[in-house]
C-alpha cells in the first residue's frame, strides 16, 4: 500500500476523469506510475549506454560526417 499527497487541482481532475471514466483512481495512478517508470528506466539505460560508450574512446560520426562519407542525402 502506497499514500501520497495530490495537490487539489490535481486530486480533482483524478476524480473526474475517475468519474467520468468509470475507473478507479487507482487504475489511473497505476498507469501513470507504469509509464513514468518505464520512461526513467529507459532513460537511465540510456545514460548508462552513453557513458560506456564514452569509456570505450570507440569514435562517433555526426549525422553530417556519415552523409559525406557514403555519398548520402
Amino acid at each position: 500500500m502506497l499514500a501520497v499527497r495530490l495537490s487539489k487541482a490535481l486530486e480533482e481532475r483524478l476524480n473526474n476523469l475517475s468519474t467520468k471514466t468509470h475507473r478507479s483512481k487507482s487504475f489511473y495512478v497505476t498507469k501513470a506510475l507504469e509509464k513514468f517508470l518505464g520512461e526513467e528506466e529507459d532513460y537511465a539505460e540510456a545514460i548508462a549506454s552513453y557513458e560506456e560508450y564514452l569509456r570505450s574512446g570507440k569514435q562517433g560520426y555526426t549525422l553530417e560526417e556519415m552523409k559525406e562519407r557514403y555519398g548520402v542525402e
